[in-house]
């Protein structure tokens, strides 16, 4: 009788210890960074889009960005094609450099963002009619010249950028009309060639769910991985619209490409607009919406991080773009954290 009470005792007593470290470490967590945090559950990483121009303009959100919320900068705009090559054999790294020297200075990694896309480039290119000779030569020297450049100091670079149309085919561009996707392979074995060290991406939007658009990439990434080109990793941008999720394809799509082409996945630009006004029952509905994209990426292995496409709605792209839509982001335009930050936060935290 005297060990069965002591047996019963030794077992509410442990069933009770259980929580009762659970909730410390929950405490423990719920004091540390989103980035903090995400490292902790599986060595992830939360990131944000920014450029140096805004931190020199606006002390605050500086400070923010600087902080230990984020280990992870994407330059939103500094290093495309547009920015860092403006007349042909010219090229201007004097921000991009800023933002990667700022960077290393505060113990952030750099997502180098974009080597090849067919949007914010250069007007000369395609004005020029060049030749297709003359096009390989100047989109290889471009890639070479850019990822050289910064070589040891990015760590993912996201190579091209949306060559897909959404019903899986190749997007008409100065490129694809000159190589089909022949460009694509050849832009991630230059970059490789010019930093061997850095991860190399293909990114899109709507590379969520279970489309034409993700099969197409599935197949592609497939393809070219038995050619053994370097391609370490897909970037799912993430600009979602509220409501509009598919969370199990989500869950599925990242998973395949994980798994079965165990490639990584980034989600690289993630935000969520809503139509404004940004109602509190609206702002709730957004904190769902990032729930769920946070909860896929802990579900999936292979998925390495998430970016904010920058964290405040103060300094957001998709009002300019989206009529009567807005307030995207995990702080709003006063720099305060709104329902979708907690909303990642209590997904860290509880680790799925």
């Amino acid at each position: 009788m005297k060990l069965s009470i002591a047996l019963t005792a030794g077992l509410v007593a442990s069933a009770t210890a259980a929580p009762t470290i659970g909730a410390i470490f929950d405490k423990i967590l719920n004091k540390l960074s989103l980035d903090q945090i995400a490292k902790i559950r599986g060595g992830r990483y939360i990131g944000t889009a920014t450029d140096v121009w805004i931190m020199e303009q606006d002390a605050p959100y500086k400070k923010i960005t600087t902080s230990n919320e984020y280990s992870v900068w994407t330059p939103e705009n500094t290093m495309k094609w547009e920015t860092l090559q403006p007349q042909q054999g010219a090229f201007n790294f004097t921000e991009a450099d800023k933002l990667v020297s700022l960077a290393r200075k505060t113990g952030k990694k750099v997502r180098g963002h974009t080597l090849v896309w067919h949007s914010q480039l250069a007007p000369w290119v395609e004005a020029g009619n060049f030749s297709p000779a003359e096009l390989k030569k100047i989109t290889k020297n471009h890639v070479q010249t850019v990822a050289r450049h910064f070589r040891g100091k990015i760590f993912h670079w996201d190579v091209v950028n949306e060559v897909f149309n959404e019903d899986g085919t190749l997007r008409d561009s100065v490129f694809s009309r000159a190589f089909g996707e022949d460009f694509i392979e050849w832009a991630f074995r230059w970059a490789h060639e010019a930093d061997p060290h850095a991860k190399l991406y293909i990114t899109d939007y709507n590379f969520e769910g279970d489309t034409p658009k993700t099969k197409a990439v599935t197949a592609l990434v497939r393809k070219l991985k038995k050619k053994g080109v370097p391609v370490h990793g897909i970037g799912a941008q993430g600009h979602f619209i509220l409501g509009n999720l598919d969370g199990e394809g989500m869950k599925r799509t990242w998973k395949t490409w994980s798994d079965d082409l165990k490639v990584d996945v980034a989600i690289a630009e993630l935000d969520i607009r809503i139509p404004m006004p940004a109602t509190p029952e609206k702002l709730a509905a957004q904190a769902a919406d990032y729930e769920t994209v946070t909860k896929n990426c802990l579900a999936v292995k292979r998925c390495v991080g998430i970016t904010f496409w920058q964290w405040t709605d103060k300094y957001s792209w998709v009002p300019g773009v989206f009529t009567g839509e807005g307030a995207p982001l995990p702080y709003d335009e006063d720099l305060k954290r709104k329902p979708a930050f907690d909303a990642v936060k209590k997904v860290l935290v509880a680790g799925k």
